[in-house]
């Protein structure tokens, strides 16, 4: 069995404890409003929960398969970068994750705000009446059934999980081990990392086009994946960029 490094080791440890906390303390209702992210126009909104996010977890599956690729990948590319490289790639995966996912929550909240607004509706009344945890029956006639739904689906999701973080560590293993083997439990063929995790990102992207899920439950914030997959790639193009130059004649 593969040891475990020093941050992968915090990281699990931190993620197991605020998991037995959520679980544990007010039905895990206290831990959600405080630490999952939620849209910053929701009142529930709080700065910190943009790290915070990251080691919340929805249930016994979701932090057992985050755990899983976190001491799986996360160890090998620890050993390559050392523990400050490494923790600051992780927590900038995640924070790029979280980016690229409420961009696209602002893109989809600003279009149906965008339409009220045109139909003669007040902005401010808007957000008082979703902040109340209301809405206006007259706004389904404006923005339909289910432009509605996407709209105070936006307004009221919370995030939560380091699959964003995980995604980034993902990358920079294909690109540091490309050679290596890797298997899906219910697909036992050895596949090399140069080819596994380009095609996970690729169903990544194609549930987030779709809203076809293939491996995971349908509620998954894949722009968030791709959002981790994408920070960890650029991070390691200008790090490995750097350390060619290095060696570089001058």
């Amino acid at each position: 069995m593969r040891g475990i490094t020093d941050t992968v080791k915090h990281l699990l440890i931190i993620n197991v404890i605020m998991f037995v906390g959520t679980m544990a303390i007010g039905n895990g209702q206290l831990f959600y409003s405080l630490f999952a992210l939620y849209f910053p126009k929701n009142d529930l909104f709080q700065p910190w929960q943009i790290i915070t996010h990251m080691f919340m977890h929805g249930g016994f599956s979701h932090i057992l398969f985050n755990m899983f690729a976190l001491w799986m990948f996360g160890t090998a590319v620890e050993q390559v970068f050392g523990k400050k490289k490494f923790i600051f790639f992780y927590i900038s995966a995640g924070l790029g994750a979280a980016l690229l996912q409420l961009g696209y929550y602002y893109f989809k909240f600003y279009s149906g705000i965008d339409i009220l607004i045109a139909n003669g509706l007040d902005q401010t009344t808007i957000m008082n009446t979703l902040n109340e945890g209301k809405y206006n029956t007259s706004w389904e006639a404006f923005l339909g059934v289910d432009e509605l739904r996407s709209f105070l689906g936006v307004f009221n999701a919370s995030m939560v999980g380091a699959s964003g973080a995980i995604m980034g560590v993902l990358v920079a293993f294909g690109m540091l081990f490309p050679e290596s083997k890797l298997m899906l439990i219910f697909l036992p063929i050895p596949i090399k990392a140069k080819y596994f995790i380009p095609g996970i990102i690729i169903l990544d992207l194609i549930s987030a086009i779709t809203g076809q899920s293939f491996f995971s439950p349908s509620n998954t914030a894949y722009i968030a994946h791709l959002g981790g997959a994408l920070t960890g790639f650029i991070i390691m193009y200008f790090w490995k960029k750097d350390q060619f130059d290095k060696y570089r004649w001058n």
